[in-house]
């Protein structure tokens, strides 16, 4: 068995590598920069009007078809996105990538928060209303119904969908947050992996029976306060440092090109290295580019699909600008970043993913692990119960709706399998994850491209007369270029 698990670790470090190149990182980071041209800096542009539409009282209601409010659909996203990776994901690219390797986060993070506009915006205006009457979009649709080619069209949207079930199934939609979840309170508490498993798998399976509805109504009061609780551990940590940051930032950015770093250089680690860390868990974290969210948006209550563009642009914002620098500033500031295999090798310490940040918390905070135990258990509850939502999507594409149940039933076996999966095996999980959110994110980049055009069009000229543009778009004037206009 023990041979087994070797080769198989071995097999999916080697396609995780590959998958996560110099060219898969071109391909996210190039297709942000078109977007983020072609929408001349919308992210930046248009951030303070998306942040008040978050706030606003509007995105708690919604106008037109949809299944829940807005700012229910984008907590839902938030679910998905604002998980382990946060936690666990930063610090083992911090522990594998060196300490910079979140800076390639942000910039990822940055240029991806055009591609996660395109996407909410993508999601909505191509969507379906399925027998049941609830709403289906995502990349397969819009792959399918707005690609000019009708063969590439499908062959996208079923290598999207296909991909997009694996990752709920195997990879880090499931397994890797039941993992992680069930490392942390073993760490912090003592609790059994067989214990872990069983109460994940009946919280989780409580919910999900519900479909998206019950999903949405859970995760639009669980988010925020998740959120809240490790912002202010967070910020207790760093608080206490505060005169530690420039250094810490310093140190940060040397990192991230290879530069020699107080007392020795980065053993084992590269610039490539660290930018390909940096990207990998970056996409892991906020999903720009996987096309996840406009799965979530898809369900919005809404007859304005730039306004669900700009919601699913403050996911990415939250998730990498803000929840990933507090992680990366805990770890730095408190000086547990020297305790891993990327800065000295094996002999210094081998602390990684979410035995990491409870360590920098603990230094700091007593009981500190405590918090980062409790949000991984919230982070990676609301992501398990966002990515069962996303695979069932993908699921039904794939193969209608009769099987839904069946699949839910999988991703709960799946979900409890995860949670026993450690040691040394459990990059199986990430890796496996990280090569499938690769699969996904090829298909939907392609999409983008081939929409952006559209994109690009509709929203120079929404910015310029809103009503007009909407009107425009009802009549599908905007849609003479498109091989199947919306809603047929």
């Amino acid at each position: 068995m023990t041979e087994a698990l070797d080769s198989l670790l071995e097999l999916t470090t080697a396609v995780a590598n590959f998958m996560w190149g110099n060219w898969m990182i071109a391909a996210l980071v190039g297709t942000g920069i078109i977007l983020t041209v072609a929408t001349r800096g919308l992210q930046v542009r248009r951030l303070g009007e998306s942040l008040r539409l978050l706030l606003g009282r509007g995105s708690r209601a919604g106008e037109g078809e949809g299944d829940v409010s807005p700012f229910a659909a984008l907590m839902t996203a938030l679910a998905a996105t604002v998980g382990n990776g946060n936690i666990a994901g930063v610090a083992t690219a911090i522990a594998v990538g060196g300490p910079g390797a979140p800076l390639w986060m942000w910039v990822s993070g940055f240029f991806g928060m055009a591609t996660k506009y395109a996407e909410g915006f993508l999601g909505v205006r191509f969507r379906r209303v399925a027998p049941d009457g609830t709403m289906l979009g995502g990349p397969m649709y819009y792959a399918r119904d707005a690609v000019g080619n009708r063969k590439v069209g499908l062959f996208l949207g079923g290598i999207f969908a296909l991909a997009g079930m694996v990752t709920a199934l195997f990879g880090t939609g499931n397994m890797a947050q039941s993992n992680s979840m069930a490392l942390a309170f073993h760490d912090q508490f003592g609790v059994p992996f067989l214990i872990s498993a069983v109460v994940m798998t009946a919280l989780v399976g409580i919910v999900i029976i519900g479909g998206i509805k019950r999903i949405a109504e859970v995760s639009e009061r669980l988010v925020p306060f998740m959120i809240l609780l490790y912002f202010g551990g967070a910020l207790v940590v760093i608080g206490t440092r505060i005169t530690h940051v420039p250094e810490a930032f310093r140190i940060i950015v040397q990192s991230a090109f290879g530069i020699q770093a107080v007392a020795g250089a980065l053993v084992g680690t590269t610039v490539q290295r660290a930018v390909s860390l940096g990207v990998r868990r970056g996409v892991l974290s906020n999903e720009s580019g996987l096309g996840s969210a406009a799965i979530a948006q898809a369900a919005a209550r809404s007859d304005d699909p730039t306004k669900n563009g700009l919601l699913a642009m403050t996911g990415t914002f939250i998730d990498t600008l803000v929840v990933n620098t507090l992680t990366t500033l805990t770890i730095v500031v408190t000086g547990m970043y020297q305790l891993t295999d990327a800065w000295r090798g094996p002999a210094a310490g081998n602390l990684t993913s979410t035995a990491l940040t409870a360590s920098a918390f603990s230094s700091v905070i007593p009981y500190g692990g405590f918090i980062v135990a409790v949000a991984s258990f919230l982070f990676g509850y609301s992501t398990l119960l966002a990515w069962c939502y996303y695979g069932e999507q993908c699921f039904k594409y794939l193969f209608g709706v009769r099987l839904t149940m069946a699949y839910r039933w999988a991703f709960l076996f799946l979900l409890f399998v995860g949670a026993l999966l450690q040691g040394r095996y459990l990059n199986i999980v990430w890796y496996v994850g990280d090569t499938f959110n690769a699969f996904m994110a090829l298909p939907n980049l392609a999409a983008l491209l081939l929409l952006t055009g559209y994109v690009a069009r509709f929203s120079r000229d929404y910015f310029r007369d809103r009503n007009a543009a909407l009107a425009r778009l009802r009549a599908g004037e905007y849609d003479s270029s498109l091989r199947q206009r919306p809603g047929r």
